[in-house]
Parts: C-alpha cells; structure tokens; sequence
C-alpha cells in the first residue's frame, strides 16, 4: 500500500472532485492536509481518508512540512504528495524536497508558477510567446511601452489565468494604473505584447516528461475581453476533431516549451493565441489541471473521469488513452453588474431550444451574490458528436438566457 499526502487549503467544489478522485485510488492509503475540517467533506469521501492534518495557513509551506511529518510518523513513508491548485505548486516543491519526495523540484516548477522566469526559458528556447517586461518601476514599464507600443497587458507575475491582469490603451491608462498598482522591487509588474487573435488552451498529460495526451479547446471571446466587458458571457468550446493541420504548430510549440521548462508527471494547461496569419503564441502554462470546468469539459469529450485519470498519473504514472467521441461546450452565465442576483431569464426557452443537448448545468440562483469572474455565477455543459451544433447550441443559450442583477 502506498501512502499518498494530497494538500488542499479550502474544499472548493473542484477540489473535493479532486480529492476523492486521489482518495478513491486502489492500494492507496490517503492522508489530506488542508485548513479546512474534514466535517466539510462528504461523508463517502470521509470515510476513504486514511489520515488527516490541519494547517492554519494555507500557503506556508513549512506548515505542510510539520504535518506532513506527523502523518509520515503515524501511516508510513510517503510516496507522493501533490495538489491541485496553481498557488500551492512552489510550497508543495520544497516540502517534497525537505521530506525527499519524487516530484517536480521547485527550480521547475517556479519556471511554470512566474510568468516572467517562464517566459525568459520560453524565449531562450526559441518558443513563440509575446515580448516581456518585468518592471520593478515606473520607468521600465514606460521603456516597455516605448519599445512595444500600445495596447500592452500588465499583470502580476505569480498570476493565474486572467486574475487581476489588465489591457493599458493609452497613457492615461497607465497612469491610473501606476497610481493604484505602483510597481516596486517586492510587487513588480509583468507586462507583456498584446497578442491579437483567437485565444486558445492547450491541456497535455506527461509521464516523466513524455507528452502522452493532448486537447484542445477555444474561448470564445478571451476571458480578458469578458472581465472588460461585464455584459459578455464566456464559452469555452472544444472541437470534436483535433487531428488536423491547422493544430500542428501549437503542438510543435507545446512540446518545445513543455520539454524547455521541464515538465515532469501530470496534467497542465496552457494558453495561448492563434494570429490572423496562422502563427501561434503561448502566453502561459500552469503545471496543474485546469481550472473553470474545463477537466470536466475533457471528461465529458472522452466520456472518462479525468479527476480519477490525473490522480492515476500522479501517483501511479499510468494513463490510458481515450478516443474523443464528442464536441463538449459550456456557457458561463453572468449578470451585468455587481449585487446579487434578481431573477434569470429565458430558461424555459433555452430549456426547449437546447435542453437535450445539456449534460450539466449550475444555474444561478436569485439571491446569490455576483463572483465578479469571467467564470461567471453558473454554468451550463452541453454535448454533441457534431461540433457546429454544440457551437450553435452555445451562441443560442447566452442569446436567450438573461441574469438580471439587483438595482
């Protein structure tokens, strides 16, 4: 029996799939270090855990350390320890070197978690990716601008997806910018070439640094132009055929920059931009299943349970391939405003109009308080062997479903 140390600092509804997919593994005995209790665990995850640890912090890593220590002591040596969540890759690095764990080292897995170390490895390999600047202060960010002009994108280094990233068009822009995030040696800023084009992920699993496993998706539009525009409802799409040509140089590039930054055993997702004269450009890469349901998205493609494939992955280095049977889509609903939410509309028509194709939905609910995210307050997955009718589908169901937000 192996023992396994799977750290969550709070029980999102993600990491409890990802927490019983690990807790569920054959052979396995599961030990869980997180800030929240276990109370808060369904009861049928629960009872598969072998071994639990409280921290207070969940992103200091010498806590980890200390509990994971003690669970050691009491179930045994540990033959992994891993999460999911993209701020918790550095800490769980060291504490895997303190204790001597296999696992990607922290040299790696920072060349992933900050954007500006990823993006120098990603260019002295020659990966396309945007020009970038990291600005410590107000003159590097407008020597940046002097050499790239506008628009650029600034960003924090350590970010996550679109997460407190913004769009500069002009000088004033900058200038409030400056006024309310003024960069310095502790907090610089990261900012980079605005790409024009289609915004893409590219998800892969490796084992030992092999790519064995690759999707693709599209957003539509990008989720930056979503958090810019509070009246815009996001879709991610994901084509049922990614076998053709037109992919060929994203897949060239993933692998070089996969294979540059040193990719280890896992699932990771990458972003990037398709321009209008068929070049790609990779914006970042994160060493950990996607976010916003998308690892449900490739489960539902593949009819397979992707939270229980990556833990096999994790642990036991072992992935079966699957076929893609199906074209899967998902709209995220979202009020215009802030608030909470009044009343959604249009659901008994999008209900007729699209309901057969829907195979999960998280609708939002009056009362419920606005996320303020690209993600939006609810969801909708929808399914189709044909993949113009899943994208038709989407444009059909934000054309007809309104949330509508408290004055």
């Amino acid at each position: 029996m192996k023992h396994v140390i799977f750290c969550a600092p709070y029980f999102l509804p993600a990491t409890v799939r990802f927490i019983d997919a690990v807790a569920s593994l054959p052979a396995t005995h599961v030990s869980l270090i997180s800030k929240d209790p276990p109370e808060m665990l369904p009861a049928g995850i629960r009872r598969k855990l072998s071994g639990y640890g409280a921290v207070k912090n969940g992103m200091e890593p010498q806590e980890y350390l200390n509990v994971a220590r003690a669970l050691i002591h009491k179930h045994g040596p540990c033959h992994r320890l891993f999460g999911a969540l993209e701020d918790l890759q550095v800490p769980l690095a060291q504490v895997r070197e303190a204790l001597g764990v296999e696992g990607m080292s922290t040299q790696v897995v920072t060349q992933f978690r900050d954007k500006n170390v990823m993006k120098d490895v990603l260019r002295a390999n020659a990966v396309p990716c945007a020009k970038h600047q990291l600005a410590a202060h107000e003159a590097e960010l407008w020597h940046f601008i002097r050499q790239v002009g506008y628009p650029i994108i600034v960003k924090p280094p350590a970010g996550a997806g679109a997460r407190n990233t913004m769009q500069l068009r002009n000088d004033q822009q900058v200038h409030d910018y400056l006024r309310q995030f003024p960069p310095s040696a502790m907090r610089p800023a990261l900012a980079e070439e605005f790409i024009q084009g289609q915004e893409h992920s590219f998800d892969s699993i490796c084992i030992r640094g092999q790519m064995v496993w690759h999707s693709i998706t599209r957003y539509y539009p990008t989720p930056l132009e979503v958090l810019e525009n509070p009246w815009i409802q996001w879709c991610i799409l994901l084509p049922r055929d990614i076998s053709g040509s037109e992919y060929d140089p994203i897949r060239r590039a993933a692998q070089h920059a996969l294979k540059a930054l040193g990719m280890g055993t896992g699932l990771s997702h990458m972003e990037w931009f398709r321009r209008s004269d068929g070049s790609v450009a990779i914006s970042e890469v994160g060493a950990r299943p996607p976010g916003a349901q998308i690892t449900t998205l490739h489960s539902f493609a593949h009819d397979i349970d992707l939270y229980k494939a990556w833990a096999k992955v994790m642990v036991y280095e072992q992935f079966d391939v699957p076929r893609r049977k199906y074209s899967v889509g998902a709209a995220y609903l979202r009020g215009q405003g802030s608030g909470r939410i009044k009343a959604v509309h249009g659901l008994d028509q999008a209900q007729r109009e699209v309901g057969k194709l829907v195979i999960e939905a998280k609708l939002p609910q009056a009362g419920q308080k606005a996320s303020g995210t690209y993600e939006g307050d609810g969801y909708v997955i929808m399914r189709h062997p044909d993949t113009e009718v899943v994208k038709a589908a989407l444009k059909q169901l934000i054309s007809t479903v309104r949330v509508e937000m408290e004055s």
